[in-house]
């Protein structure tokens, strides 16, 4: 379960910036479905989290961030990265951060055991790293790295102890990443949680339809990803995974590429097309089968995403996993939105706390009633291109306001403020 992230000077953020998904003790609405409490920590955390803003406000670069910090961790400590620069973009538009390195860290609980690890990078080498483990109550510092300092390592780090006086860590790479290659239990484990943190890009879905085909062809989850479909009023009643036909390959592929597919002694099974199957009825509403569409030709460009969305959204539910996407409302219907927001904050549909984090335009959320205060935030930038994040709740409001009316009329801010376009066309 994630708890908060931090981050600062990273692209559009100059300062810290962190969001949080600690519930708000101010705001005792929807209790039973939104949040859960973990007992032994005292915590109590939000199943979702939504965040506004308006173009180039630094939404989408915030949520880039946990994509950043993820791929960093899991790939700083393998050798084709020793002689390549750290692939991080401070704050440019400040002459004194462009200079600085950037700051992560994130909080989150995984297998009863709560972490805190973060550090600090610049394009050539890595500044700080620090962990912190809380088995119980207390927080233990587990290492602090300065520079190419290790000072403080616990002596339950190990393999970290011998890393160090070997030499082993470069400056381009965290201990953390050098030690789970190295099998220590404790990395192991924070990589484990990384890979539980499933990041999408709603614009860019595309690349996940495999993942929702290897579901239903690997998995099994045929019957839950048609059930997701039936429930948005798509239109399908069933479907069906097209393999391509190494004996009849499209006309259009690339000769170059039908030489390497037929040169292969084991062919692999490649997913070419999905058939959807949508009912038939004759001029008396009669049923009378069913007729099929291709998914690529012929269905929408929502209801490919929906269908793309499908395995890593029932995946992160099943698995208690967290999700991020970015512009989840791109291409789909505004009530599609509320209903997979839904799923998250049901307790019914959601027994493992599974976590969903995004963006979005759509303000209909803001007035479906399915948000707490401190689920919504909102992203704002200043005149000197600053992005700064805040929450529903430090704002002094009463929790019957009409939050999209009020949000859209500008009183929470994070709204782009423009002139008339009409002027413009006049002149």
């Amino acid at each position: 379960m994630l708890i908060q992230f931090s981050i600062a000077n990273y692209q559009a953020i100059k300062g810290k910036m962190t969001l949080s998904l600690v519930a708000s003790n101010y705001d005792k609405s929807r209790e039973v479905d939104n949040i859960f409490t973990i007992d032994k920590f005292g915590l109590k955390l939000m199943k979702s989290a939504v965040i506004y803003g308006a173009n180039a406000s630094g939404k989408t670069k915030f949520l880039e961030s946990f994509g950043f910090f993820k791929e960093f961790i899991l790939n700083s400590s393998k050798e084709s990265q020793a002689t390549e620069s750290i692939e991080v973009n401070p704050f440019k538009f400040n002459s004194k951060t462009e200079k600085q390195p950037s700051f992560f860290e994130m909080s989150f609980i995984y297998k009863n055991e709560l972490y805190r690890y973060g550090f600090e990078v610049s394009k050539s080498e890595v500044k700080s790293e620090w962990l912190f483990h809380r088995p119980k109550t207390k927080e233990i510092q587990l290492f602090y790295r300065d520079g190419q300092n290790f000072d403080e390592l616990h002596d339950s780090f190990k393999v970290a102890k011998n890393l160090v006086k070997d030499k082993m860590i470069r400056e381009n790479a965290l201990l953390l990443s050098v030690c789970a290659q190295f099998n220590d239990p404790t990395s192991k484990k924070i990589l484990a949680w990384l890979n539980k943190m499933n990041l999408i890009s709603g614009v860019k879905e595309e690349g996940y339809e495999g993942f929702t085909i290897s579901q239903i062809q690997e998995h099994g989850k045929k019957d839950e990803v048609l059930n997701f479909l039936r429930k948005a009023d798509l239109g399908i009643e069933d479907f069906k995974i097209e393999e391509l036909d190494y004996n009849n390959l499209p006309k259009n592929m690339p000769e170059k590429l039908k030489e390497v597919l037929l040169s292969q002694k084991d062919r692999p099974k490649i997913y070419s097309d999905v058939t959807t199957f949508h009912n038939k009825y004759d001029d008396k509403q009669n049923l009378k089968g069913l007729s099929d569409l291709s998914m690529k030709k012929d269905e929408s460009s929502g209801t490919n995403k929906y269908f793309a969305l499908a395995g890593p959204i029932i995946e992160t539910l099943e698995e208690g996993d967290v999700l991020i996407i970015d512009e989840l409302d791109a291409k789909l219907h505004p009530i599609l939105v509320q209903n997979i927001v839904a799923l998250f904050n049901s307790a019914d549909t959601n027994p493992k706390n599974a976590q969903l984090i995004f963006n979005t335009h759509d303000t209909n959320l803001l007035g479906s009633d399915i948000f707490r205060r401190d689920q919504i935030w909102f992203t704002e930038k200043n005149k000197y291109g600053e992005a700064e994040l805040f929450s529903l709740s430090d704002i002094k409001i009463r929790n019957d306001e009409d939050f999209e009316k009020n949000y859209i009329q500008g009183k929470y801010g994070a709204i782009p403020y423009i002139g008339d376009f009409r002027k413009l066309l006049l002149k």
